[in-house]
Parts: structure tokens; C-alpha cells; sequence
């Protein structure tokens, strides 16, 4: 099986407009039950797992807005543009690419998401010791993944707002949270994935058919994540520890070719260690109900506009065009370029009946990586546009390695070598050595990671932001400042909050 299966059967109804300030939890039945009657059994608990899980399915689309993550990250780094019809369309993002956000126009959509599934984590474990019967390892394993995704959910509302309200039990009446500083939700963040990996009894790999859910590995990757965009040195040890564990387990390792990577035969392949699952066959997802279970809209929000005569790939909407300078940083011989890129000058060179029209800041190059392919959402049972199945790669194993390659180069000691490591991640691309400096290992990271939500946080983290976002001449005209590091708060969250929330310094 491609996916873990979301089969959401729970009875309670999730926060969906604030994630620290409105109503929790209204439950109304025929028979007055209650959530804390309601989890007393594993298949019962179980359920609540599995809502957990569903957020991730909400990163590209829920509430109205398009804040697909790794495009959130993406446009306010140097590699894409934001593209669509012009620069007001879909204005939030154009301003978050010029470091221009405002309070009311900013990914609010995205707090609302990530708050929903930190509030859904907490259900598993406010309610596991009312489990009756479950057995010591399925009670510390259901435990581990919901501390694991929580700590997923705070991750993201670190990176982008930093100082946020921080809660390990659901809130009460007047559901208000203290907002913490980002330092505080670092530590709650990093101690927690501590507990859960010592504690979880997490599977260095889940067994297949479980493809989706939280294993040992993914759960490394987001430790080392935090660490390393925390440059917590204290912990480079411990996270070089958990990259090398990975490696030597011998079940992850880099296919040979990268262009397969992004087809649908190569989800969940020897290289991934967390993908977010999306499928199109029966998928019900609509714009009248984009929470539920099916597809990503994300392939046909960056598809090429009015597509036509193209064998391989559905039209789309034009939005984040790949910049005809960041194609340009690959060697010829690279084969994460045409692997990840589609140049459609040299796709209509081999295809001559295709075209398409050019969008807002187009330059003719696209993410092939997630474009929308031909086929790519047949078999849906509603909205064609929101069903594609194309899985998103959170973590692939090309990332460990480089994570283990910088650690090193940073001073943390292994078993292993930087060289190798960074050795194998450009062997695999068809290029020779080069030294393993950090420079050049965030220099590989751009290449590897093309379009897929890692540049941005890498240049802040590197201390090289302020070096690489600056006005490029053409359409970004903002420049980004130590200021721009945490995103402004939605304003509606300042307002729920009733003067609880001090804005950020945007």
C-alpha cells in the first residue's frame, strides 16, 4: 500500500478557527455521551490517532487560502517566484515573497492547521490512561506518534511565528493560552520528540501497508530539523548520532534515478523516510468540504497555465514558476536539473505540438517535481482540480545524509565521514567530489532540495539570508532582516486573544 488510510470515525468536533482561543471541544448527543465516556477503548483511541494524522492532508488547502508548505517556504526564498494571474493574486503570498506581510494578509489559514492538529495530538494523550485493556507497547507507540506529530505541527508554527502560544493540555474556558517566547517553544518542542523517542517503541521503518504513520527515522529527521535550525550545539552530537543510526540501519538508501523520485511509482521508495499521503482513486475531497479525506490541489495550483498538446502533464494554474537562474546553478550533467525541472523550451523540442500561456513572473521554467500529471487524480468522486495524488516528500534519505555531512562540519562527532557522505548525495546526481564545508553542503542542499521547502529556513538558519534575499532587480523588491525571521500573527488571532498576544516585530 501506497498510504496509511485515514478513516476518520471520531465523535468530537475539532477547533477549526482558532488554535488557542476559541471552544475546544461542544459534543451534542442524542444520549448525552461525552469524549471522556468515548475513549475507554484501543480501537477507540485509535481513532483519535488517526485524526491526529489528518491535518497533514490540509497543508495545500482548507479554509481558503493556498499554503501548500514547501510553496509557503519556497517563495520567500530565491529559487521561485509566486506567480499567477498578477501580484495581487493570491496577495498573501506575493507579500510574504517581498517580506511585506501584513497581520491581515498573511498564511492565517496555516495557524488554524497546525493549531487543529496540535489539538488533536493532545486528545490521544489527555485521554490514554482511560484506555482499558491496551497492551504496554501499543499504549507507549500510539503515545510516541502523537508526541511526535504535535511536535510536527509546533515545528511549522515555530519556524514561521515563533513567539506562540505553547500548550501540552487541550485549554479550558476562556480557552486562552500564554504565548511563549520562540526559545520556549524550542525547548517544549525538542524535549518532547526526546520523551517520545527513548519512550515510543517507535519502528526504525513502518511495515508496509502502515506507509504515512510516524516511524523512528522520521521522528530523527524532525529532531535533527529543530536542532539544526535552532543551532543548538549542545544537541549536534545526539543529532549526528540519530542521522548515523539511520544510516547504518541499512533501510533507507538513494534510488539511482532521480527524476523518479516524484512519479507515483516512486512514493514511499527506499529513499523516503515521511511522505504526506494524498490519493485520488474514490477520493471525496471538495471545495465545499476540502478537509476531507483524497487529493492535493497543490500539482494543478502550480501547473502550466492552458497547457496544451502535452502527453505527460495536466494544465494548471501557473502559480510558483521556477526562476531561469536557479535552473541555471546545475552542471549540465546534473540530474537533479531536468529530474526535478521542467524546461519547456526543451520539452517542446521533443514535444512540438506542445504550448501553453505564459503567467505572471513565468520565465519557462516548472516544478516538475509536483506538477499536475496526466492521470495523476483519475478515479476521484468529486473535485477534479483538489484530487491529484501526488504524495508530498517531507523527508527523504539524500537529507540525512547531508544532515549528517554538515553536523560534522560543524564539529559534532560520529562514526562516519562528512566527505562520504556528501560523496554519495552528488555520485547519485552524476557529479564529483567536492569538500564538505557547510558553505558548500547549503550550496548542495539548494540543489537537492529544489522546491520542496528547504532554502529558506537553510539561509536563515546559515546566517546567509540576509546575503541571498535582497531586491533581485525585476520583481522582489524587499529586502529580508533579522525583523522578517517570524512572520506577523493573524490579526484575528490578536483579536480572539483579547490582548493576550503581543505582535510580532515584522
Amino acid at each position: 500500500m501506497k498510504r496509511f488510510i485515514y478513516i476518520i470515525t471520531t465523535i468530537f468536533t475539532i477547533l477549526t478557527q482558532s488554535g488557542c482561543s476559541e471552544k475546544f471541544l461542544d459534543v451534542e448527543s442524542a444520549d448525552k455521551l461525552y469524549v471522556n465516556e468515548y475513549y475507554t477503548t484501543e480501537p477507540r483511541i485509535f481513532e483519535a490517532l488517526v485524526a491526529a494524522y489528518d491535518p497533514l492532508q490540509w497543508f495545500d488547502y482548507a479554509w481558503g487560502q493556498y499554503t501548500h508548505i514547501g510553496l509557503v517556504s519556497d517563495v520567500m526564498a530565491d529559487d521561485v517566484y509566486v506567480g499567477g494571474a498578477d501580484a495581487n493574486d493570491c496577495i498573501y503570498l506575493h507579500r510574504m515573497f517581498n517580506y511585506a506581510a501584513l497581520p491581515t494578509s498573511v498564511v492565517s489559514d496555516l495557524w488554524t492547521t497546525f493549531y487543529s492538529g496540535v489539538n488533536r495530538s493532545n486528545i490521544v494523550m489527555q485521554y490514554m490512561d482511560n484506555v482499558n485493556g491496551i497492551s504496554d507497547g501499543s499504549k507507549a507507540l500510539y503515545l510516541a506518534e502523537a508526541k511526535v506529530l504535535r511536535s510536527f505541527y509546533y515545528t511549522w508554527l515555530w519556524k514561521l511565528w515563533g513567539n506562540i502560544p505553547y500548550y501540552e493540555t487541550n485549554l479550558e474556558y476562556p480557552y486562552i493560552a500564554k504565548q511563549n517566547t520562540a526559545d520556549q517553544v524550542y525547548e517544549g518542542i525538542v524535549t518532547t520528540l526526546e520523551d517520545a523517542i527513548k519512550n515510543g517503541g517507535l519502528p526504525m521503518k513502518v511495515s508496509s501497508g502502515k506507509e504515512g504513520r510516524v516511524s523512528l527515522a522520521m521522528a530523527y529527521m524532525l529532531y535533527a530539523e529543530v536542532v539544526m535550525y535552532q543551532n543548538d550545539q549542545a544537541r549536534f552530537n545526539k543529532a549526528l548520532q540519530y542521522m548515523e543510526e539511520i544510516i547504518n540501519s541499512g533501510q533507507y538508501d538513494l534510488v539511482n534515478n532521480f527524476a523518479s523520485i516524484w512519479e507515483e511509482s516512486g512514493e514511499w521508495s527506499k529513499e523516503s523516510i515521511f511522505e504526506i499521503n494524498y490519493y485520488s482513486r474514490n477520493a471525496v475531497r471538495s471545495w465545499s468540504n476540502a478537509t476531507n479525506d483524497g487529493g492535493s490541489v497543490y500539482p494543478k495550483f502550480i501547473g502550466i497555465y492552458n497547457l496544451a498538446g502535452s502527453p505527460d502533464y495536466d494544465g494548471g494554474w501557473g502559480f510558483e514558476p521556477v526562476k531561469a537562474n536557479a535552473y541555471a546553478l546545475y552542471a549540465e550533467n546534473d540530474q537533479r536539473r531536468d529530474g526535478g525541472i521542467l524546461n519547456f523550451a526543451k520539452y517542446k523540442v521533443q514535444h512540438p505540438g506542445a504550448s501553453y500561456q505564459p503567467r505572471y513572473q513565468d520565465q519557462g521554467f516548472f516544478l516538475k517535481k509536483y506538477i499536475a500529471r496526466v492521470g495523476g487524480n483519475a478515479n476521484h468522486s468529486a473535485d477534479a482540480d483538489l484530487n491529484y495524488n501526488n504524495n508530498f516528500r517531507v523527508y527523504r534519505y539524500s537529507e540525512t545524509l547531508l544532515n549528517a555531512a554538515e553536523l560534522i562540519a560543524r564539529g559534532a562527532s560520529g562514526s562516519g565521514s562528512a566527505q562520504a557522505y556528501l560523496d554519495k548525495v552528488r555520485t547519485r546526481a552524476g557529479l564529483s567530489a567536492i569538500s564538505p564545508t557547510r558553505e558548500n553542503i547549503i550550496k548542495e542542499r539548494r540543489l537537492e532540495f529544489l522546491g520542496e521547502g528547504k532554502r529558506y529556513w537553510d539561509l536563515i538558519r546559515s546566517g546567509l539570508a540576509t546575503q541571498y534575499l535582497v531586491p533581485d532587480g525585476a520583481y522582489r523588491t524587499g529586502t529580508w532582516t533579522e525583523s522578517k525571521k517570524y512572520l506577523p500573527i493573524p490579526q484575528s488571532e490578536i483579536d480572539a486573544a483579547g490582548g493576550t498576544l503581543t505582535q510580532n516585530n515584522y
